[in-house]
């Protein structure tokens, strides 16, 4: 059979463990940050495997439109999960990139007003997303479209 129930964002346990085993980076999935992009990430994974099932066990579809066999996928870290901006408040906040489950890892890369304008864009732009404009829309579908995951 195939999953019918899915579980995303904060909702979730944000991890899949590897019993007995205390390194994270032995885990099949190490714990995910509970903050919005990942959560985002892990809904369009989530979306597209509640298509597929559809497509195989109500509409008897076995492949895709280019011949390849319909399976779902599994999750991931996604790539996007070790970039944080954290507001200090209305004129502070700093950018950390490249964190994941280890301990200290990641890089502080902006600080100061320039990231407080950095979390303003991004707010701005996924608001305008949400209000389906065409700026937040074209910013946001190049983010979750990337081709090269750094």
């Amino acid at each position: 059979g195939y999953p019918r129930i899915f579980a995303i964002g904060d909702c979730n346990y944000g991890c899949v463990e590897e019993p007995s085993e205390k390194d994270f980076a032995k885990w099949p999935i190490p714990p995910i940050p509970k903050i919005s992009y990942p959560g985002e990430e892990e809904a369009i994974v989530a979306i597209k495997n509640i298509e597929k099932i559809d497509k195989i066990v109500f509409r008897g579809i076995k492949t895709s439109n280019m011949g390849y066999p319909l399976e779902p996928v599994t999750m991931h870290w996604p790539w996007g999960a070790g970039m944080f901006a954290t507001s200090l408040g209305p004129d502070d906040a700093c950018f950390v990139a490249g964190a994941n489950w280890v301990k200290n890892s990641g890089l502080m890369c902006v600080w100061g007003s320039p990231c407080a304008v950095q979390k303003e864009i991004i707010e701005a732009s996924k608001v305008d997303e949400c209000a389906f404009g065409i700026v937040g829309r074209l910013i946001w579908h190049f983010v979750h479209h990337t081709p090269v995951h750094l």
